[in-house]
């Protein structure tokens, strides 16, 4: 507790998911927390469930602020009027979790793909770099996946998480002169509401995946908030361009 105490963080598709338990982590360890997403109900479509009505109001019930601000991160303006908002509201901004992201089209269907899983974390970048440049300090953390460190079926997905991982070295070394860290984690087989609405839990399905993974699990979203939390806080200080793979050892290499 009390690790990001004075810190502000914006975490994209946070509204449920992955998104909500790095905010909530985030929020946790002490930070001021901006939820961006789509809509504040998202959580609903896949019935997640919530302590609160949204997850800005779970956040302010940890004790510290919760801010909603409903954007669609494919769209550049956008972003820089989130960004413009919480520049305006705190004055500073210290963390940035591109989370916004998944495999919601087809294998070929690359535009709106890299619209979302690409594009949106180079708007969102682009637009945070700026104030952290400002202050001289800052940790972005983007989030790639596992589809985008080996060869698979998800053309279009892979591709754009592959872009996501490069695109992560390229800044870190532009960004790291202002001694912003940029790093990116790739999450494995995560058990996160749209999984498990989409079968993921299922005891087949579990069962095939668990066989390849090195821990023999699937994993929690608590599971990626810790290497969150390392990238976002002193211990990682000396960290930057990097990819950490969060999935019990289904990718080793």
């Amino acid at each position: 507790m009390g690790k990001l105490k004075g810190k502000v963080a914006l975490v994209t598709g946070a509204g449920r998911g992955l998104g909500r338990a790095y905010a909530l982590h985030l929020a946790k360890l002490g930070a001021d927390v901006v939820v961006n997403d789509i809509s504040m109900k998202v959580h609903k479509e896949y019935k997640e469930e919530l302590s609160a009505e949204s997850v800005p109001k779970e956040i302010e019930a940890l004790g510290v602020m919760g801010v909603g601000i409903i954007a669609d991160v494919t769209d550049k303006k956008q972003v820089e009027k989130m960004v413009a908002d919480v520049d305006a509201r705190f004055g500073r901004l210290d963390i940035l979790i591109n989370n916004a992201g998944g495999a919601l089209w087809g294998s070929r269907d690359f535009d709106p793909m890299f619209d979302l899983n690409f594009h949106g974390t180079v708007y969102c970048c682009e637009a945070v770099a700026e104030i952290m440049k400002r202050q001289g300090s800052g940790k972005i953390v983007n989030v790639g996946s596992q589809a985008g460190l080996k060869g698979n079926e998800s053309y279009a997905y892979s591709t754009a998480k592959a872009a996501v991982t490069h695109y992560t070295r390229c800044l870190a070394l532009s960004l790291g002169p202002h001694q912003i860290n940029v790093n990116c984690i790739a999450p494995g087989w995560i058990l996160s509401s749209r999984a498990i609405a989409g079968g993921r839990a299922d005891k087949e399905t579990r069962t095939k995946l668990e066989d390849n993974i090195a821990l023999g699990r699937l994993g929690m979203p608590d599971d990626c908030s810790k290497v969150i939390e390392f990238l976002v806080t002193d211990l990682s200080d000396y960290v930057t361009g990097q990819t950490i793979p969060v999935c019990g050892g289904n990718v080793l290499f």
